[in-house]
């Protein structure tokens, strides 16, 4: 053994009597102080993966400063169950730049085709007008006032609507309009009167005033074929003969009580309803919701692989309604076999998930497998952060976000991102002119530009803040 082997036995017994009295004594190190910059590189910051390099760009993570892109038809099967997407934020947030920037630039691919569905709008136009006069495109305008007057009308009972459709729609229209479930009595009546019209029509399309005058005068036939009196089966109907006629006489006058117009191009790669001449607190919403919604999923949603967006805004008039809501789950389930993805653009949740139809609009947020969050107050960011199931970091920093940046919840990758828009695209995404003082939008542009960058500045600076520490840190 050699003499570095041996040990000194007092040493030996000195450390063992200290340790017993003390503890074992550990070597120690004196604090170094330094900057965030020099320790950053001992901790080193964390950004979670993007979602690859393939589809339409939103803008850049904020924490890692990558290109954030995004596409649900490239994602779905692999990183998403569904390519639906739910849109959340108070306005002047920049939802309606987003959406708009992304369908241009979803545009740009062959093989997709979008729908918008716009119950905005300024200056008596909605507001994607500008987007489909940049691409030649004339917006559907679903206007009373003139409906009359050569406006677009839409045909419930247009043939290229199957008659199973046809005899939803028809079912959904009252159900919306008097707010409960059609009971059998009068379920039976419509389905004889509409059954009658099908068949004894021929020459021409049928249209709602025949289904009415049907409703008003059953045939004999009708009521025999149930063994009923025929004076029962015209009580049976007298109320769903009442409703309708509203879309015959009423406010919503012609609209729907004729032949589909010619020329709605069903091909072209935008298609613009443009709804901003109802009104939207009125019940004559989500009836159009659900008229538009059933004449899309038999007319425009076809099996030719095309990708498809259905874009809407105010999507609270859908799912605030049970049996439109209910309408639009299923067209969401059957449009996912072909290609289509559907999105809600909503102010708040609360508008929804409080309402009327709690349990379809809990259905609809469900297949939502992508969520954008923009700012909201600190309340209703944690109900929605509860609703949502999103990180509890990311519930915080929703109230302090600025204009464009957004907490995105992709199937649980969760992402700050802020989306950039390009020069050609600003004038337009642009939709505050009415907030002006002197009506230039060159110089509101100019001001909301400057504003974007220090709003950006401060987020990233916050960001970084949270990430990296203080300016100085202590590191042991």
């Amino acid at each position: 053994m050699g003499a570095n082997a041996v040990l000194d036995p007092l040493a030996t017994v000195t450390e063992a009597f200290t340790s017993f009295l003390f503890g074992k004594v550990e070597t120690t190190r004196l604090p170094v102080r330094t900057s965030t910059g020099q320790a950053q590189a001992v901790y080193l910051p964390t950004a979670a993966p993007g979602l690859g390099d393939s589809g339409v760009i939103i803008g850049r993570e904020v924490y890692s400063g990558k290109g954030y892109i995004y596409d649900p038809f490239q994602l779905y099967g692999q990183q998403l169950p569904a390519p639906h997407w739910l849109v959340l934020g108070e306005s002047g947030n920049g939802k309606s730049a987003l959406e708009k920037t992304y369908v241009l630039r979803q545009l740009r691919f062959r093989d997709r085709q979008v729908v918008v569905l716009d119950a905005q709008g300024e200056d008596g136009v909605g507001e994607w007008n500008l987007i489909a006069q940049q691409l030649g495109i004339t917006p559907i305008r679903l206007d009373p006032a003139a409906a009359l007057h050569g406006g677009i009308r839409l045909n419930p009972l247009d043939p290229a609507i199957t008659t199973t459709g046809q005899l939803a729609l028809l079912r959904t229209i009252i159900e919306v309009a008097t707010g409960r479930g059609l009971d059998e009595r009068a379920g039976f009546a419509l389905k004889v009167a509409h059954a009658y019209v099908n068949d004894s029509i021929r020459d021409r399309q049928p249209v709602l005033t025949d289904i009415v005058e049907q409703l008003r005068h059953p045939e004999a036939e009708s009521a025999e074929t149930m063994n009923v009196d025929i004076d029962d089966v015209r009580a049976w109907g007298l109320d769903v003969a009442l409703v309708l006629d509203r879309l015959v006489d009423g406010d919503l006058r012609g609209m729907f009580d004729g032949p589909t117009t010619a020329g709605i191009d069903l091909d072209a790669p935008l298609i613009v309803f443009d709804l901003s001449h109802i009104d939207r607190n009125s019940i004559a919403m989500p009836i159009l919701m659900a008229i538009v919604g059933v004449w899309l999923e038999h007319t425009w949603i076809r099996p030719d692989r095309k990708k498809r967006i259905f874009l809407v805004e105010e999507a609270w008039h859908i799912i605030n309604s049970p049996f439109v809501a209910q309408l639009f789950q299923r067209l969401l389930k059957f449009g996912r076999r072909l290609g289509l993805s559907f999105v809600a653009v909503v102010h708040h949740l609360s508008d929804v998930v409080d309402g009327a139809a709690a349990r379809e609009a809990a259905a609809i947020l469900k297949m939502a497998s992508t969520r954008t969050v923009y700012a909201q107050k600190a309340d209703e960011a944690r109900a929605t952060g509860q609703v949502l199931g999103l990180p509890r970091w990311a519930v915080e920093i929703i109230p302090t976000l600025t204009p464009g940046i957004a907490v995105w919840d992709v199937n649980g990758n969760v992402q700050v991102v802020k989306h950039l828009i390009t020069e050609a695209e600003r004038p337009l995404v642009y939709t505050d002119r009415a907030m002006t003082e002197d009506g230039d939008p060159a110089r509101e542009l100019a001001a909301e530009a400057a504003a974007a960058e220090r709003a950006s500045a401060a987020i990233e600076a916050q960001l970084a803040d949270e990430a990296y520490g203080s300016s100085e840190s202590t590191v042991a």
